[in-house]
């Protein structure tokens, strides 16, 4: 137990306990799917000393709790996000009644962090990247700590206003024209059936393709795969399992079929307002110039509309396809805290990596250049 007389907190390794305590911390909290206690539990259950869970109270009352995990960099270990970069948007477990006031944060926050060095003093950094400013009303009091843009967008459609609105909207046309398109090419293929896998049988067999074409078009783009760790493919397989005993799935997979093979895959998570795509990939084979990715987003993005929800949200990255449906833009954040004294170095360091990938990012030529160094280094 650390903290003054007005702030109790508890950091605790991520055991079935302390998995548990989170969870029942999350009742009534607002939270990002990455914080959610289903991905808390894919991503730590087994992980021991990997993993902990920070929990904090105002004057008895549940405010905020952290799930993280630590990871060893080189010579320093770093706590994030569980998940990692498969952690986007995030924002941390909050009970709105818990503390209102932003001076009070400004105080719990700074304790939070010295319980934090006190139970797990091997933890040199704090790199708790790609958070959401708020949920709803509800601003993020992790942001009360120095931060700094990351450099990724995130993008979303709006659909407020509904799907028709929005394909009469902009180039609205242009979706509707490519659109009947993909769709002639699917059907002289033998025709399409689009679904959501429903049993253990179907998310095994799906996610078992998406890892196999992620990583084939991954090591052609020259990119790491970062989904190949046996350890994430476990997380993910435990993550989409798991919400099947949901009555209404937080996470979900999304597969399009043509010709009697299976051409593109989504996994997805569900918010108040939006569906959120956590990843996505396609066959690159025959029936690729029917862009099955594309046919899939769009009757993805169809069907969030035809649910009254607010925005289908394309994730982290500024890709080319997301441009053709996306009006909204939103900057996360990045919050870097040096525990011990080469911990605060580095995090100098990561905060100023963090800056030139973003002017990288933020500048189109050099953006290509990049692309296209990468593409020419993974054929080499």
């Amino acid at each position: 137990m650390a903290g003054s007389a007005a702030y109790s907190i508890r950091v605790l390794p991520a055991d079935r306990q302390a998995l548990e305590a989170y969870q029942c911390f999350c009742r009534g909290a607002i939270y990002a799917p990455p914080q959610s206690p289903l991905w808390i539990r894919a991503w730590l259950e087994d992980r021991g000393a990997d993993g902990l869970i920070a929990l904090l109270s105002c004057d008895g009352v549940p405010a905020l709790a952290l799930a993280l995990e630590a990871v060893e960099m080189g010579p320093l270990t770093f706590a994030r996000f569980a998940g990692g970069r498969h952690a986007n948007g995030n924002f941390p477990a909050l009970h709105p009644d818990g503390m209102a006031e932003k001076a009070h944060w400004a105080a719990a926050l700074p304790a939070l962090l010295s319980a934090i060095r006190a139970e797990r003093p091997d933890i040199d950094i704090l790199a708790l990247e790609r958070q959401r400013d708020r949920i709803q009303q509800y601003p993020n009091p992790l942001l009360t700590l120095p931060y700094q843009t990351s450099p990724n967008l995130s993008l979303a459609v709006d659909l407020s206003m509904g799907f028709e609105k929005l394909l009469r909207d902009g180039s609205g046309k242009r979706r509707r024209r490519r659109r009947r398109i993909q769709l002639k090419r699917l059907e002289a293929a033998g025709g399409y059936r689009r679904f959501i896998a429903t049993t253990p049988s179907e998310v095994e067999e799906l996610l078992d393709l998406f890892f196999s074409l992620k990583s084939k078009r991954l090591n052609r783009m020259g990119v790491q795969d970062i989904f190949a760790p046996a350890c994430v493919r476990a997380s993910f397989r435990r993550l989409f399992l798991t919400a099947l005993d949901e009555a209404e799935p937080p996470f979900f997979l999304h597969a399009l079929e043509a010709g009697g093979k299976i051409r593109a895959i989504t996994g997805s998570s569900r918010t108040q307002d939006s569906i959120i795509c956590e990843f996505s990939t396609f066959a690159d084979d025959e029936l690729a110039h029917a862009s099955p990715g594309e046919f899939l987003f769009y009757e993805n993005i169809a069907e969030t509309a035809s649910e009254g929800l607010a925005f289908y949200d394309f994730g982290v990255g500024d890709d080319p396809y997301k441009r053709l449906w996306c009006d909204v833009e939103t900057k996360h954040a990045d919050v870097f805290i040096g525990l011990t004294r080469v911990g605060r170095l580095a995090a100098h360091t990561s905060s100023a990596l963090a800056g030139i990938k973003r002017m990288i990012k933020q500048n189109p030529a050099i953006a290509r250049l990049a692309r296209r160094a990468r593409r020419l280094a993974a054929k080499s």
